[in-house]
Parts: C-alpha cells; structure tokens; sequence
C-alpha cells in the first residue's frame, strides 16, 4: 500500500535484510496504529492530505458558489421575559445533553508547561479552569431536575479529550480532585491518536529526523472529536 501510495522514499535509507531487523518490526507496528486510528487508513489520509494540498496550492477556494446571508434566529435581552422563557426551555432540555471539553494541549503559549485546564480560573479562590466548568455542569444538572419537578434526574455526561501529552496529568488532576464533585461514572476520557506528519506538497510521510525506521506524527486537532466519540460507542448510551 505504502509503494502504491508514492511513498517508497520511507525504505531508502534502510539497512540490509537481517539487520536493525527490532527497529524494522518496530516502524511496521506503528504504521498499523497509525492505519488503524484513521478513518480509511492511511490511503485515505495520503489521497485526501494531496487533494487538499492542491486544491490549496491552485488556490482554490472551497466556498466558490457559496452565497454567504445572515441566519435569522431570536435577538434575546438577557433578563426579559423572552430570555427566561427561552432559557427555561433550554435547561430543561439540559439532562438531555451531554459536555465534550477538548484537552489535548499544554499552555506552552501562556508560559505554563502543565496542562491549561489547571490553570486558575479566577483569583478570588483560586480555583482551576476545569473545576469551574465541572461545576457549572453539576448546576445546570440540578436546576434542569428541579425544573422538570425531580421526574427526570439524568447525570449529564462529561467527555474529555485527551492527547498524549495531557492524558496522565488530566486523570490525575480529576482524580486526586474526586472528580470536583461529578461522579466518577459521568467522566469518560477518550485520547486522541496521533497521525503522520507531510513532508511535502505531494503529502510524502515525513520520517523522523532522528530515527529513519520512525514516522514523525503530531496530534490530529480539534476535529478529532467527531470521530472519537463515534468510534468509542458513546454516542450510542
């Protein structure tokens, strides 16, 4: 698949049959996740990385015949009587809902090193991003109950993505934080996969400057969500 795909320059520089042979399995083994973890695999990543890749090289524009216009929609002034009827409406349909928080990057960009979820929210309490959005969660939950009378006292589902960088750190903040008050079972974790890095305009791999029998890879992005939480079974409970 690899040769038919143009992608014969990742064996060049390999070493002689019987030699490195560990290293060689090795590259096999992360090929197969990486085919594994993208829809179609990875002839589908390649074919649709090198349509992209010339759609924007030609710069063509994906919303060429697209006529742009203004969504109409209710203008709502918040504490009037349209506004609380409309939002009565909304956190009864809460326990209906479910949160998706997308956490697979570090603070690098705030100069924090940890993840960013952690860091403070306010400075009043001190209290972590993620804590206050926990409990926000917990308070729409209790209000959609009292609102529908306690007849329906659903646990709003919370899902995290994770990444491999803040996958470790995130479970042990939840956790040494017990859960800041959700119940572990409302809390799913789901860590995105990484997938290959291009090399060039004709969506080549790119190996690893260190390590020739490695693809180098980066994480997916935000979009990765839609799939992992297909792919989990989640969106089926």
């Amino acid at each position: 698949m690899l040769l038919e795909m143009g992608q014969s320059h990742l064996f060049q520089h390999w070493a002689e049959p019987g030699v490195d042979d560990d290293q060689k399995k090795a590259f096999f083994i992360q090929l197969s996740k990486l085919n594994s973890s993208y829809p179609g695999g990875l002839a589908s990543y390649i074919k649709t990385a090198r349509e992209l890749l010339a759609d924007s090289k030609a710069g063509k524009n994906p919303y060429d015949g697209f006529t742009p216009s203004v969504p109409t929609g209710e203008v709502l002034s918040f504490g009037d009587n349209n506004f609380i009827k409309f939002e009565d409406v909304g956190v009864k349909e809460a326990k209906n809902a479910a949160f998706v928080l997308v956490a697979g990057g570090l603070g690098e960009r705030l100069g924090y090193n940890g993840i960013k979820v952690a860091l403070p929210a306010e400075t009043t309490t001190g209290a972590c991003f993620l804590q206050l959005y926990i409990e926000s969660i917990l308070a729409l939950q209790e209000a959609s109950s009292r609102l529908t009378q306690g007849t329906c006292q659903k646990e709003i589902p919370f899902v995290i993505m994770t990444s491999d960088d803040t996958h470790t750190p995130m479970v042990d903040l939840v956790e040494s934080n017990s859960y800041f008050g959700m119940k572990p079972s409302q809390v799913k974790f789901l860590k995105q996969e990484k997938v290959a890095c291009l090399d060039d305009n004709d969506a080549r791999l790119a190996l690893d400057p260190h390590n020739k029998y490695r693809i180098q890879t980066k994480p997916h992005g935000h979009g990765d969500v839609h799939s992992l939480l297909y792919s989990s079974g989640l969106l089926n409970v």
